[in-house]
């Protein structure tokens, strides 16, 4: 409160001194100068005209951008970069597919854990075996087969499991393998029209007889744009694709320690 009560005070003591100056200026200021008047009338009218201007400017970067973008892909041959852009979103859409997948697979393990751990100490198997199979991701579905054989054994539980845990982890990776073919395809769809750009650019020099910029520079740009565009995209792909290997990692490791909770709990149960 003390600190409060003195932030209070300077503050009034800094406004006051503040309206006492602006008092003694406006008693120097008796007669108001025209010219001064003028300006600030033509200041308001200066910033709109400043504000009018950057509006255009704006639009016209935008503009230009996009003009740029569909200017460089002509100039890269419409053949080849049309090859680069279907690699790109064919990639894209495996990649959101896959997003989705494994987005829906994951589960609060833990909790599913528990509630089956719960339904086993009271010897409920069928109330267990209700609990994963009304829940939904790769994890419940190894409780389910788990528990479906638990009256044939430890053993074969846990064969069960580990094989019925291979075939959910390849559900996991399915459609994987057409990432990574579109990684690879762009860049070279791009190195090869960085050959074909480089062939012509040789055709016209051995007819024209001369070498010169204006004679390859068209082969020359053609090389160069498509091998970025197709590096652009490998790119793009291979963030997305290092994400979804990621999340299957976390979703095998969880299915994994589920394993074996699964046969501690089973083991337990056994042994009463």
């Amino acid at each position: 409160m003390k600190k409060f009560f003195a932030i209070v005070a300077v503050m009034g003591m800094m406004t006051f001194g503040l309206t006492q100056n602006i008092v003694a200026q406006e008693a120097e200021e008796a007669t108001p100068d025209s010219t001064a008047t003028e300006q600030v009338e033509e200041a308001p009218a200066q910033e709109e005209a400043v504000a009018e201007e950057a509006a255009p400017v704006v639009e016209e970067e935008n503009a230009s951008l996009h003009k740029e973008l569909k200017t460089k892909f002509i100039e890269g041959d419409a053949g080849f970069m049309s090859l680069v852009s279907i690699a790109l979103v064919l990639g894209l859409a495996f990649c959101i597919e896959r997003i989705i997948y494994l987005s829906l697979a994951e589960v609060n393990a833990k909790k599913l854990m528990k509630d089956i751990e719960a339904k086993l100490a009271a010897k409920d198997v069928e109330g267990a075996k209700q609990v994963a199979k009304n829940t939904r991701g790769p994890v419940a579905s190894i409780c389910y087969q788990g528990l479906m054989h638990m009256d044939e054994g430890l053993d074969t539980v846990e064969r069960t499991v580990t094989s019925y845990g291979g075939v959910q982890a390849g559900y996991l990776e399915q459609n994987c393998s057409w990432i990574t073919l579109f990684i690879a395809m762009a860049p070279s769809l791009g190195f090869l029209g960085t050959v074909i750009g480089m062939v012509a650019a040789f055709d016209k020099i051995q007819q024209a007889g001369d070498i010169s910029p204006t004679v390859v520079a068209g082969g020359m740009k053609v090389a160069l744009i498509t091998t970025i565009f197709g590096i652009v995209v490998a790119l793009i792909l291979q963030v997305f694709y290092n994400f979804i290997l990621a999340k299957i990692e976390s979703i095998t490791s969880t299915m994994e320690d589920a394993s074996i909770q699964l046969l501690d709990m089973i083991t337990k149960v056994s042994a009463k």
